[in-house]
């Protein structure tokens, strides 16, 4: 699955992995609505795309129907650990003026929200 889903207090964390493009963001897609939909106690939805090896366009689409579907059911996202391509990405796709973005530091630890 190209995605685990955790629930912590009032945050539900999406751990995305692997490749984000055309072929894998529908399952991501459904994977992580079904979670928001179902928990109704997560008052924030963060996207770790830590364990993302790539991203396309795609990638964008993701997060602007999360966030999207978020904002309808009264809940904030965050997306965190963008590498520095796919922090550039969201940042120039305007990400920033809706869900704080944060990425990986090369040093292994990862960055505060910009």
């Amino acid at each position: 699955m190209p995605v685990t889903i955790k629930f912590s207090g009032e945050k539900l964390v999406a751990y995305i992995q692997g490749e984000v493009d055309h072929h894998t963001a529908p399952d991501i897609r459904d994977a992580i609505d079904d979670a928001i939909l179902v928990n109704e106690k997560a008052k924030t939805i963060v996207l770790d795309f830590s364990r993302v090896s790539f991203m396309d366009s795609s990638g964008v689409g993701l997060v602007m129907g999360r966030y999207r579907l978020a904002i309808s059911k009264g809940k904030s996202i965050a997306v965190e650990n963008l590498t520095e391509r796919d922090y550039k990405i969201m940042k120039m796709s305007g990400i920033e003026r809706l869900a704080p973005i944060s990425r990986k530091e090369n040093n292994g630890r990862f960055g505060d929200a910009l």
